[in-house]
Protein backbone atom coordinates (compact mmCIF):
# COMPACT_ATOMS: atom_id res chain seq x y z
CA UNK A 1 0.00 0.00 0.00
CA UNK A 2 1.41 3.41 -1.00
CA UNK A 3 0.34 6.92 -0.09
CA UNK A 4 1.08 10.21 -1.81
CA UNK A 5 0.70 13.54 -0.03
CA UNK A 6 -1.53 15.74 -2.17
CA UNK A 7 -2.47 18.82 -0.14
CA UNK A 8 -2.45 20.65 3.18
CA UNK A 9 -5.40 22.79 4.31
CA UNK A 10 -5.24 26.22 5.94
CA UNK A 11 -8.44 28.06 6.79
CA UNK A 12 -8.03 31.75 5.97
CA UNK A 13 -9.92 34.83 7.10
CA UNK A 14 -9.26 37.06 4.05
CA UNK A 15 -8.93 34.91 0.92
CA UNK A 16 -7.61 37.62 -1.41
CA UNK A 17 -5.02 38.78 1.12
CA UNK A 18 -3.84 35.18 1.49
CA UNK A 19 -3.72 34.58 -2.26
CA UNK A 20 -1.67 37.77 -2.70
CA UNK A 21 0.72 36.74 0.10
CA UNK A 22 1.35 33.23 -1.20
CA UNK A 23 1.93 34.54 -4.73
CA UNK A 24 4.38 37.23 -3.61
CA UNK A 25 6.15 35.29 -0.86
CA UNK A 26 6.41 31.83 -2.42
CA UNK A 27 5.33 32.07 -6.06
CA UNK A 28 2.22 29.93 -5.46
CA UNK A 29 -0.66 30.55 -7.85
CA UNK A 30 -4.21 29.31 -8.09
CA UNK A 31 -4.49 25.84 -9.61
CA UNK A 32 -8.19 25.22 -9.09
CA UNK A 33 -11.15 26.49 -7.08
CA UNK A 34 -14.37 25.13 -5.57
CA UNK A 35 -17.21 27.42 -4.54
CA UNK A 36 -20.28 26.35 -2.59
CA UNK A 37 -23.51 26.94 -4.46
CA UNK A 38 -24.89 28.79 -1.43
CA UNK A 39 -21.73 30.94 -1.10
CA UNK A 40 -20.86 29.48 2.30
CA UNK A 41 -17.27 28.62 1.39
CA UNK A 42 -14.59 28.98 -1.25
CA UNK A 43 -11.66 26.57 -1.52
CA UNK A 44 -8.66 27.60 -3.59
CA UNK A 45 -5.75 25.25 -4.26
CA UNK A 46 -2.43 27.03 -4.79
CA UNK A 47 0.80 25.52 -6.00
CA UNK A 48 3.67 25.78 -8.44
CA UNK A 49 5.30 23.75 -11.18
CA UNK A 50 7.97 22.13 -8.97
CA UNK A 51 5.58 19.63 -7.35
CA UNK A 52 2.03 18.27 -7.57
CA UNK A 53 1.51 19.07 -3.86
CA UNK A 54 -0.88 21.99 -3.30
CA UNK A 55 -1.92 24.18 -0.41
CA UNK A 56 -5.68 24.32 0.09
CA UNK A 57 -6.88 27.73 1.29
CA UNK A 58 -10.42 27.55 2.67
CA UNK A 59 -12.51 30.67 3.23
CA UNK A 60 -15.73 30.32 5.24
CA UNK A 61 -18.38 33.03 4.78
CA UNK A 62 -19.68 32.83 8.35
CA UNK A 63 -16.29 33.19 10.07
CA UNK A 64 -16.47 36.57 11.77
CA UNK A 65 -12.98 36.69 13.29
CA UNK A 66 -9.44 35.58 12.48
CA UNK A 67 -8.73 31.92 13.28
CA UNK A 68 -7.19 30.96 16.62
CA UNK A 69 -4.12 28.91 15.79
CA UNK A 70 -3.34 27.98 19.38
CA UNK A 71 0.37 27.72 20.01
CA UNK A 72 1.12 27.50 16.27
CA UNK A 73 3.26 24.40 16.80
CA UNK A 74 2.94 23.25 13.20
CA UNK A 75 4.29 24.47 9.89
CA UNK A 76 4.73 23.72 6.22
CA UNK A 77 8.32 23.79 4.86
CA UNK A 78 9.53 25.18 1.54
CA UNK A 79 12.97 24.52 0.08
CA UNK A 80 14.59 27.27 -1.99
CA UNK A 81 17.46 27.14 -4.45
CA UNK A 82 18.54 30.70 -3.47
CA UNK A 83 18.31 31.03 0.31
CA UNK A 84 19.98 34.46 0.48
CA UNK A 85 17.65 35.96 -2.15
CA UNK A 86 14.60 34.41 -0.51
CA UNK A 87 15.63 35.80 2.89
CA UNK A 88 16.16 39.27 1.41
CA UNK A 89 12.75 39.12 -0.31
CA UNK A 90 10.92 37.99 2.84
CA UNK A 91 12.79 40.54 4.94
CA UNK A 92 11.58 43.28 2.58
CA UNK A 93 8.03 41.92 2.88
CA UNK A 94 8.33 42.08 6.68
CA UNK A 95 7.03 38.54 7.10
CA UNK A 96 10.01 36.82 8.80
CA UNK A 97 8.79 35.79 12.26
CA UNK A 98 11.65 33.58 13.50
CA UNK A 99 15.20 32.80 12.49
CA UNK A 100 17.50 29.99 13.58
CA UNK A 101 20.94 30.79 12.11
CA UNK A 102 22.52 27.75 13.80
CA UNK A 103 20.20 25.47 11.84
CA UNK A 104 20.36 27.66 8.71
CA UNK A 105 16.59 28.15 8.50
CA UNK A 106 13.97 30.80 9.10
CA UNK A 107 10.19 31.05 9.24
CA UNK A 108 7.74 33.46 7.65
CA UNK A 109 4.19 34.08 8.83
CA UNK A 110 1.21 34.37 6.48
CA UNK A 111 -1.68 36.85 7.02
CA UNK A 112 -3.47 34.36 9.31
CA UNK A 113 -0.41 33.56 11.41
CA UNK A 114 0.49 30.20 9.85
CA UNK A 115 4.25 29.62 9.98
CA UNK A 116 6.11 28.55 6.84
CA UNK A 117 9.65 27.24 7.17
CA UNK A 118 12.23 28.25 4.57
CA UNK A 119 15.15 25.86 4.13
CA UNK A 120 18.08 25.95 1.70
CA UNK A 121 18.52 23.31 -0.96
CA UNK A 122 20.65 20.46 0.26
Amino acid sequence: MNFKMVHENYNVYDLQKSLDFYREALGLTEKRRKEAEDGSFIIVYVGNDTTDFVLELTWMRDMERPYNLGDCEFHLAFQTDDFAAAHKHHEAMGCICYENPNMGIYFISDPDGYWLEIVPAK
